[in-house]
């Protein structure tokens, strides 16, 4: 069993750091978070054009985050799949549809969020 670094300023630094590979492996190869940050940068510019309320901004960052959260999941539990079994099986490939779903139901959620949020300022 490999063993741990000790707890300390250099090891928070370096889990910050593949943190930080990861999203950016993410947002490079993930089609689906382009859309999700084309989409979440169309919410931003109507919040700032509508002046929405602080309230309302933690609604919509809570619905970009939750949206991003499960793509950057999905693509987590993908490429674990892949390595693990390269060829088709089954059981993978119930996870990663399983993954891919709990993205689209963030994604509906965001867009009950988003609709209930702008709702009166549109109207």
């Amino acid at each position: 069993m490999m063993e741990r670094p000790p707890f300390g300023v250099t090891s928070r630094t370096n889990a910050f750091g593949y943190a930080i590979k990861g999203l950016v492996y993410v947002f490079r190869t993930q089609h689906a978070m382009w859309f999700h940050s084309f989409t979440a940068s169309c919410v931003i510019a109507a919040g700032l054009y509508l002046h929405v309320t602080p309230n309302d901004w933690r609604w919509l960052a809570l619905a970009i985050t939750l949206v991003w959260t499960a793509e950057a999941m999905n693509t987590a539990v993908e490429s674990v799949c892949d390595a693990l079994h390269p060829e088709h099986h089954r059981l993978i490939g119930i996870a990663k549809d399983v993954a891919a779903g709990s993205v689209l139901v963030a994604a509906m959620g965001a867009i009950v969020i988003g609709t209930l949020t702008f709702w009166p300022y549109w109207f």
